[in-house]
């Protein structure tokens, strides 16, 4: 009720209503703002008041902007006419435009590696970070519910990776495969125990969907690469992560965009110059999944010839993905591997 709504709440009512009703297109003046106190918090305020709490939340960072107009206005002890400044048009200028927040949303619905009850509160977050109307426009927005499989600990095995690698730590955890229980199942050694991997983490990537660990194993010397949704029983270990300069493949530095580009698939293992023969209307989902870093010659019509840095293995699953519209020319070993994973399958067509 009115009296029971004290003063000193005055301000932050008003900015609750720019923050729900207002927006660039959506603008209030002070007799609506008024309004709205009166509708919903059951206070009757003068122009005066709205107007010295409008300012004193300028004057305290909020980004809010406002037209003003001048006007002639009598005055009450003299009748004489007199120019009045008027301020109207208000509305609070936001951290993310609506154009923004939807892409953010988007991320979210398209990701794979976040649980569908995650995902809707974090869409929602995301939502109450604009108005009213953006929620309206939002609101036939859906992600599926949770038909893939996920772990439920994936936000926790973020942030301690993010610790690790800021303090330069080691973590240990539990890497685990789906069996056909649909379960999540623990890698195992050759005398049947849980196997521990110790890794020195480097960088978190998000690559097709999924996010995974650049890392190094710490029994070897070279780069691996886990996906998180699979980690399970992570700990921050005391013990110092290896240098990356010791990691065969990071002995100048990690390149991030260097090393997604070259490691498609995100497998481990060595990269290298490979060429292949395209058509052209391969091109597009050439540049999707190699990037800017390709180099294309001998064009014809209708084909073209790539070359390209890039994983060897990822290369390989990558050539018979598309093996009906490109062809592996180097190198020759890369070559033979996939022409005998063709016949194998083939083989598992045949009658």
């Amino acid at each position: 009720m009115a009296a029971a709504q004290p003063k000193k709440m005055l301000i932050m009512h008003i900015l609750g209503i720019l923050r729900k009703y207002t927006d660039e297109d959506h603008r209030l003046s002070q007799k609506e703002i008024g309004e709205i106190l009166k509708n919903e918090y059951d206070m009757v305020v003068d122009r005066k008041s709205i107007k010295r709490n409008l300012m004193d939340l300028i004057d305290l960072g909020f980004e809010i902007e406002y037209s003003e107009s001048v006007r002639l206005v009598p005055n009450k002890v003299t009748g004489q006419l007199e120019e009045n400044c008027f301020l109207s048009d208000f509305y609070l200028v936001r951290d993310f435009t609506d154009s923004e927040l939807r892409l953010l949303i988007d991320s979210l619905l398209f990701s794979k590696h976040i649980p569908y009850s995650q995902c809707k509160e974090l869409i929602g977050k995301l939502e109450g970070l604009s108005n009213r109307y953006f929620r309206a426009r939002v609101g036939h927005i859906r992600t599926m519910p949770d038909l893939s499989l996920h772990s439920q600990q994936l936000f926790y095995t973020i942030e301690v990776l993010d610790e690790a690698i800021g303090k330069g730590r080691q973590v240990s955890f539990t890497y685990n495969s789906y069996g056909t229980d649909k379960k999540l199942h623990p890698r195992r050694d050759s005398a049947g125990n849980v196997r521990e991997y110790i890794v020195n983490p480097y960088q978190i990537a998000a690559a097709n969907g999924r996010y995974y660990l650049i890392c190094n194993y710490d029994k070897y010397d070279n780069v691996a690469h886990y996906r998180l949704d699979r980690i399970t029983n992570i700990k921050l270990l005391p013990t110092p992560a290896k240098p990356m300069e010791q990691v065969k493949g990071l002995e100048h530095g990690f390149d991030l965009p260097r090393h997604m580009a070259e490691h498609v698939y995100l497998f481990a293992g060595e990269s290298g110059p490979v060429t292949f023969r395209a058509k052209k209307y391969l091109l597009n989902d050439i540049l999707d999944w190699f990037g800017g870093g390709v180099t294309f010659f001998d064009e014809t019509e209708e084909e073209v010839s790539v070359r390209v840095r890039v994983n060897y293995a990822a290369m390989r699953r990558w050539a018979l993905q598309y093996a009906l519209h490109a062809k592996l020319l180097s190198p020759e070993s890369l070559v033979k591997q996939v022409r005998e994973d063709i016949r194998a399958a083939m083989e598992n067509y045949g009658e």
